[in-house]
C-alpha cells in the first residue's frame, strides 16, 4: 500500500487566493490530487503559475457565465481521461463538475471536483439547486455502479453546499430554514450517503465539525462558528483505506486565503 493524498478546497476566486497565499500552500502540500472550486476565471485569464503549475497536470472547467463558479483538478499523475460535466445539458457548461480517471492509482480511481449550487430560499437559485441535485444524483449512481463493476474506486470532492447533520454547523438551530440546511437538502445528501461514504465523518464520527467554511462577517472564524460543507465522498472500499482526514484551518484570520479551508484525506491504495 502507498499513501495517496487528496485535498479539496473552494478557493473563492483563484486569482484572489493566489495573492493571499494559495501558491505558497500549493508549493508545500503533499497532496497527489487537488480539487478546486469557485475558480471564477477562464484558463486564459490565469497566469501560467495558476493555469499550469510546475509538477502538476492541470485541468479547468470554467463556467459559461463569466466570473462565476469554475472547477479545476490538479494531479501529479497524468490522467487517462478527463470529463467536463456529467451529461446534464443544463449544467455541463456551468463550471460545476470535472472528473479525471487515474488508472495508475491502485485498481483505478475516478476523482471529481464538484461545486454544487448554493441556492437561496424562495428564489430561482434554489430551484436550480434542486434541479442540479436531481440530475447529479443519477451521475453518482452511475459512477458508483461503474466502480463496483470494474473493481475500482470513485471519489467526489468539493463544496457540496449542504450541511448534512446538526454536527456539521455551529448554529444549526438558527439555520433550519436556510439554504444549505433545509430538510429536503439534508435528506437528499442522506440518500447519496447510503451507498457512498462521507470520509471525514467516517474518521471523525463524534466531532462537532470539523468545519471547513466560515463567513467573513464578524468573528465567525475566530469563534469557529462554521459550516462543514466541503466533503470527500468515496465509494466504500476506498473510504475504508482512509487513515487520516484534516481540515487545514489557518492559524489566524489574516492568514486565510479563502473563506473555506482545504480538506485533506490520506488514503492507502
Amino acid at each position: 500500500m502507498v499513501s495517496f493524498i487528496v485535498t479539496t478546497v473552494n478557493v473563492n476566486g483563484l486569482r484572489a487566493a493566489a495573492k493571499k497565499g494559495f501558491l505558497e500552500w500549493l508549493e508545500t502540500t503533499a497532496a497527489d490530487v487537488v480539487c478546486l472550486q469557485e475558480v471564477r476565471a477562464e484558463p486564459d485569464q490565469l497566469p501560467v503559475e495558476l493555469r499550469d503549475p510546475d509538477g502538476w497536470h492541470a485541468y479547468h472547467a470554467p463556467a459559461a457565465a463569466k466570473g462565476r463558479a469554475g472547477v479545476s483538478v490538479l494531479s501529479r499523475l497524468p490522467p487517462a481521461d478527463v470529463r467536463v460535466g456529467f451529461g446534464a445539458p443544463e449544467f455541463d457548461a456551468s463550471g460545476r463538475y470535472l472528473e479525471i480517471d487515474l488508472p495508475a492509482a491502485g485498481p483505478g480511481l475516478t476523482v471529481g471536483s464538484l461545486y454544487l449550487p448554493s441556492g437561496e430560499v424562495g428564489t430561482e437559485r434554489q430551484d436550480e439547486k434542486f434541479r442540479f441535485m436531481d440530475a447529479f444524483h443519477g451521475h453518482l449512481a452511475d459512477l458508483h455502479a461503474k466502480a463496483a463493476a470494474d473493481g475500482g474506486h470513485a471519489l467526489v470532492c468539493g463544496d457540496w453546499n449542504i450541511a448534512h447533520q446538526e454536527a456539521d454547523l455551529r448554529n444549526w438551530r438558527a439555520n433550519q430554514k436556510s439554504a444549505g440546511f433545509l430538510p429536503e437538502e439534508r435528506a437528499w445528501l442522506g440518500r447519496v450517503l447510503t451507498p457512498w461514504t462521507d470520509v471525514v465523518r467516517h474518521l471523525h464520527p463524534d466531532t462537532a465539525g470539523p468545519y471547513s467554511w466560515w463567513s467573513y462577517r464578524g468573528r465567525a472564524f475566530d469563534n469557529d462558528t462554521g459550516w462543514r460543507i466541503d466533503y470527500q465522498v468515496a465509494t466504500p472500499d476506498l473510504a475504508r483505506t482512509a487513515t487520516r482526514a484534516v481540515v487545514e484551518r489557518a492559524a489566524t484570520h489574516n492568514l486565510r486565503w479563502s473563506d473555506h479551508a482545504p480538506v485533506t484525506v490520506d488514503y492507502r491504495l
